[in-house]
């Protein structure tokens, strides 16, 4: 008789507050994780396209070179890798080129394919382009690509 008393289970109540308590902390695991909160530790990036940012071509010789400067800051607490610029309807630079890729100057530093962008850093990057059909005092869309799947635009005119 003693030892079926020794076999009791938890109180049903206890069990309860157990169940919810582990159903909890699992919702907030995976609600930290749909959320990224878990994989970046909140570290996100954001650039930051100043309006001063534009097109300059030169005439080279028989033909004409034209770069873009874009003035850019990341204001967010994450590096920002850049991969692909488009300006709209007229020239796309992608790493994804072989022949002819994403090339740019910042802080005297050459990039090609991608181009990194530390947290604060604040500078003016400097991207030869491939087309040379861009006309004077006209607006151009620019976008800036990055590895986080974010799209910046900014509007750029051509000198």
């Amino acid at each position: 008789m003693k030892s079926k008393l020794l076999r009791r289970g938890i109180e049903p109540i206890i069990a309860v507050v157990i169940l919810v308590a582990v159903t909890l902390v699992i919702a907030i695991g995976v609600i930290g994780w749909i959320m990224g909160w878990w994989g970046t530790f909140g570290a996100t990036e954001n650039l930051q396209p100043y309006p001063d940012s534009y097109i300059q071509c030169t005439p080279s010789g028989n033909s004409t070179r034209c770069i873009l400067y874009l003035h850019l800051k990341n204001v967010g607490s994450a590096s920002a890798v850049i991969y692909k610029i488009e300006i709209s309807g007229v020239d796309t630079l992608s790493g994804a080129q072989a022949d002819s890729g994403l090339t740019a100057t910042l802080k005297g530093t050459v990039f090609v394919s991608t181009v990194p962008i530390s947290p604060g850093l604040e500078d003016t990057l400097t991207i030869p382009l491939h087309q040379t059909s861009y006309t004077p005092g006209t607006n151009y869309l620019v976008k800036i690509y990055t590895r986080a799947g974010n799209v910046y635009s900014v509007t750029v005119q051509a000198k």
